[in-house]
């Protein structure tokens, strides 16, 4: 597999290359030269697979080239101890990207990453150093995929006093090969920040740079394989027992239910990365309907679906914060591969307030039990919204829950009570924030690297 840039096709790269660079050298994105198809056996057994399974066969047409068969079993293994529950929730789906060490559907394409890094490393003794922006989930993820990695170090740059307060310990609280820089400004501002130090040629002389944003491919490659897996259970009508996590009052232990359709999913969305993965896994083969983007006022996506005029704006912040942005960088690689007609065949945009995310908070956990974070309720309101206006009919839904709602305590707690918190969130909250703040200025983080 080759890759080539979202600015030009003349030039193209392995996938080392690729994910080593994080950047191609005119800015643009590195993008697959085509999407490769599932087998039919594959395509056929996606409802009944093991998700491991799922993964190895999703990601390895992307990399055989790069890592061997039984290294991509390896890290497969040891990158997901955890899966993707696909659960009911009232008569719709719920896909739980949170049952990670961080709780939240970044774990899928970080601790990959980590571990593809090290291995297409393995021969280097120059140390690589990873530049990441967040909105706030990223850098956890991150921080902890890579955490403690030999030969590697990395930077995390996020919006000070824009992420929450067990953000931000997820992202500073490590220490060791992990450094967080608190910039003074907008996600925005940090995306800008990391993609001009990627394509800074003098500073890529003195050390080798490269990102663990979804920038990266290697952080989108992977995130295919919880679409591929929850699609193939939708359609064979099969749904999972609540995990230890899942965050409802009385656990669920329903198994299985009607269905034979494609599943439409619901995407809360923010830099697009999550969604274009999603795009992938429809076009290897997975049984997927639609796709709904859901944003919050930070609507630049569902705005171009509507018009056909894309215009790039300046963040506003909510209470979905990790979804603040206004120049998502993945939307480069969706115009890569789709056409404006083409797109909106395939996904619908859709945008929803503070108070509608508020509002859904609390009647979903007042009808089903079940406790969303702020960014997933974007989603089901969302679809609450496309519904009542007759542009879907509501069948075979299924909404990405991208984080675990304990991440958001100071949003829901207030509107629904105290929220169960995952183990692995009470070691993080113990840890002790070590940031250093930068004003928004590419020379002030000149100077810091």
């Amino acid at each position: 597999m080759r890759y080539y840039s979202t600015r030009s096709r003349s030039e193209s790269v392995d996938f080392r290359t690729a994910v080593l660079d994080g950047l191609a050298s005119d800015g643009g994105l590195y993008v697959p030269q085509e999407i490769p198809q599932y087998k039919e056996t594959v395509k056929s057994s996606l409802g009944s697979m093991n998700f491991c399974d799922i993964a190895f066969e999703t990601i390895n047409p992307y990399v055989k080239d790069a890592i061997p068969d039984f290294v991509l079993e390896e890290i497969v293994h040891s990158s997901y101890p955890f899966y993707a529950p696909l659960v009911p929730v009232g008569s719709r789906l719920v896909l739980e990207l949170f049952h990670g060490p961080t709780a939240a559907f970044k774990d899928f394409g970080a601790r990959f990453m980590a571990r593809a890094f090290s291995w297409l490393r393995r021969n280097e003794e120059k140390p690589l150093h990873i530049l990441v922006a967040t909105s706030g989930d990223t850098g956890g993820a991150v921080a902890d995929g890579f955490f403690d990695v030999h030969g590697i170090y990395v930077t995390v740059l996020y919006p000070k006093g824009r992420v929450t307060p067990l953000q931000e310990k997820q992202i500073a609280g490590l220490g060791k090969n992990i450094r967080a820089l608190a910039v003074e400004g907008s996600f925005d501002d940090c995306q800008r920040l990391a993609k001009t130090a990627l394509a800074d040629e003098e500073l890529k002389k003195r050390m080798q740079l490269s990102s663990a944003n979804s920038i990266n491919i290697a952080r989108l490659i992977p995130q295919a394989v919880y679409y591929a897996a929850a699609a193939g259970k939708a359609f064979a009508g099969i749904v999972d027992p609540d995990g230890e996590v899942t965050p409802r009052l009385n656990k669920n232990t329903v198994t299985a239910a009607g269905s034979g359709t494609p599943v439409t999913f619901c995407v809360p969305s923010g830099n697009f990365g999550n969604l274009t993965a999603g795009l992938y896994a429809m076009r290897m083969g997975a049984p997927v309907k639609q796709f709904i983007a859901a944003t919050n006022i930070n609507k630049t996506v569902p705005d171009y679906l509507a018009t056909g005029e894309y215009k790039a704006r300046v963040s506003e912040a909510t209470i979905s914060n990790a979804m603040d942005v206004g120049a998502p960088s993945n939307f480069e690689r969706m115009t890569a591969h789709l056409s404006y007609k083409d797109m909106r065949s395939v996904i619908l945009g859709v945008s929803v307030s503070d108070d509608e995310t508020r509002k859904t908070i609390e009647r979903v956990f007042s009808e089903t039990g079940y406790y969303f974070d702020p960014h997933s309720a974007v989603g089901w309101k969302g679809v609450d919204k496309l519904i009542a206006e007759d542009k879907i009919d509501g069948k075979q839904v299924g909404i990405l829950s991208t984080a675990h709602p304990f991440k958001f305590s100071e949003v829901v707690e207030p509107l629904v009570g105290a929220v169960p918190v995952p183990s692995s969130l009470s070691l993080a909250m113990e840890r002790t924030v070590n940031a250093q703040a930068i004003p928004a200025e590419y020379e002030a983080l000149l100077e810091y690297l």
